[in-house]
């Protein structure tokens, strides 16, 4: 079953059970799934929708987003709109591929450095580029660029 699918059963399923703020977050998944659809018709691509890469990296930024949220919350003293922005964050990590460990991911790079043929910074760009059409949504990429970079330089 691709991601739309498993989107629109979790939706169905919350509307029956009356599940009112996992019906939110998946409300709004589903806002910015056509957010991003309508804004490719606007640039002439293809009005089909969008795939499962492009789903995955719109709830990766989302799951993004409400961490910075909750964090600046935190921050401010407001621990009950902090807690619920970890709680959309829950619903949103349902649909996204399982993290990778730590090993896993300096294997993942240490593969994609070897998979490009890079020997130094200039490649860092062709490295990234692998990993991001193979881990989407399975590893943090704000961190990775880093450990390519210290590996490559």
């Amino acid at each position: 079953m691709d991601l739309r699918s498993r989107l629109n059963e979790a939706l169905k399923t919350a509307m029956k059970e009356k599940q009112a703020d996992r019906l939110s977050t998946l409300r709004l998944i589903n806002a910015a799934i056509k957010d991003r659809e309508i804004a490719l018709r606007g640039e002439g691509e293809d009005a089909g929708e969008v795939g499962d890469d492009a789903i995955l990296s719109i709830l990766g930024k989302m799951v993004k987003q409400r961490q910075e949220s909750a964090r600046a919350y935190e921050e401010g003293g407001r621990l009950e709109l902090a807690e619920k922005e970890l709680e959309e964050i829950k619903v949103i990590q349902e649909f996204l591929p399982k993290k990778l460990s730590d090993k896993e991911v300096e294997e993942a790079v240490n593969g994609a450095i070897k998979e490009v043929g890079a020997s130094s910074i200039r490649d860092m760009g062709k490295v990234m580029g692998v990993l991001k059409a193979k881990y989407t949504g399975q590893m943090d990429f704000g961190v990775v660029g880093p450990m390519v970079k210290s590996r490559l330089g």
